[in-house]
């Protein structure tokens, strides 16, 4: 089978990750009889660069005619100007919105060998095993008014949070569904005691409830469930909230993985068409020096391989090749050990050919 995917590497550390998840992507093909064709587009700062906008039009319609997106990572000091007209992360969002990808979909789960790696105490994170399904379209990111201006002489800014019912219909009924084949739970995550988009999610939420009576539904408010995500994280199975409340949760909740960089997601439409990056930024801190983890990258890549191109055996050759890599000892610098990106990209195939 062919399979048309567009990298969108992005700035800071995404070109080395990509980089190293496209081989991991080839060792696959190689095995398997696939054919992956890799066709490289800029979005982000380098793509303000080059082209002085975020995202072009050009780029935006390549990536809607592909099979799946890759995503490296965006941004950086260079160009972090708030007076900007153009900004790296407002390429992103234009990527989403043109993708139509409403559910971003964040696994979180603690291996074994790296619970030393998490600063919380072992017990906490025995059994942890979380899907945040986040809405990625609506909500305070998108909604309109959204400004800055003067009134009686000062300052003052506007964002606003708003959500259309079957917004949040769609992403409820995707938790439910999920969660019909994990433990059987859903937490929705909401502010419902202040926010009326609140209140109305909740009440959706509990609508779709009553219609899957084999699921357990639980509210939760957003800040119990920041304090839940710490105290007592394997009480939780499959997390749903709305766009800002899971961007902060996803990341709080990778620090139970020991490192942002193991940690993938997958960003889904109602078509088949999904974009997939590691939940990690660009950081430039470490850019160039070939130290980054690409294990979130390559993970997301197995989720490319489940979700988009349907193809489960192979997502389940590279998560097994990840496993075996991590318990063997395998560690970058951010988990405290010396492999390089690409020394343990090379781990990982070797895992997929042997297997």
């Amino acid at each position: 089978m062919e399979y048309k995917i567009t990298l969108l590497p992005g700035d800071g550390i995404g070109p080395e990750v990509v980089g190293e998840a496209t081989k991991v992507l080839d060792a696959v093909a190689n095995k398997y009889d696939h054919t992956f064709n890799f066709q490289e587009r800029l979005m982000g700062g380098c793509s303000i660069d080059k082209y002085g906008t975020s995202i072009t039009d050009e780029t935006l319609a390549d990536c809607q005619n592909s099979d799946a997106v890759l995503l490296g990572a965006v941004g950086g000091p260079k160009w972090d100007d708030p007076k900007a007209k153009d900004r790296p992360e407002r390429g992103l969002l234009a990527l989403r919105k043109g993708l139509g990808v409403f559910a971003n979909l964040r696994p979180v789960k603690v291996h074994p060998s790296l619970i030393d790696a998490s600063p919380l105490k072992p017990e906490k994170l025995k059994d942890v095993d979380i899907l945040v399904i986040r809405e990625l379209t609506g909500g305070l990111y998108f909604g309109q008014p959204k400004m800055r201006d003067m009134r009686d002489g000062k300052q003052y800014a506007v964002d606003t949070l708003e959500y259309f019912d079957y917004e949040v219909e769609r992403i409820i009924k995707l938790a439910f569904e999920l969660a019909k084949d994990r433990k059987k739970k859903v937490t929705s995550v909401d502010k419902a005691n202040v926010l009326e988009s609140s209140r109305l999610w909740r009440q959706i939420a509990s609508n779709i409830g009553t219609q899957n009576p084999d699921i357990q539904l639980e509210h939760t408010l957003v800040d119990t469930a920041a304090m839940r995500l710490i105290t007592s994280p394997a009480s939780m199975d499959v997390v749903v909230t709305e766009n800002m409340f899971g961007d902060i949760l996803t990341d709080e909740a990778s620090v139970l993985a020991g490192s942002m960089g193991m940690l993938p997601s997958a960003s889904l439409s109602e078509s088949t068409v999904g974009l997939y990056e590691p939940i990690h930024g660009s950081a430039p801190d470490i850019a160039g020096q070939g130290i980054a983890n690409p294990i979130g990258t390559i993970l997301s890549c197995a989720l490319m391989l489940r979700y988009s191109l349907k193809l489960e055996f192979e997502a389940q050759a590279i998560e097994k090749a990840v496993d075996a890599v991590v318990s063997s000892g395998a560690k970058t610098a951010d988990l405290g050990g010396k492999l390089t990106t690409r020394q343990m990209a090379d781990e990982i195939i070797k895992k997929i050919e042997e297997n």
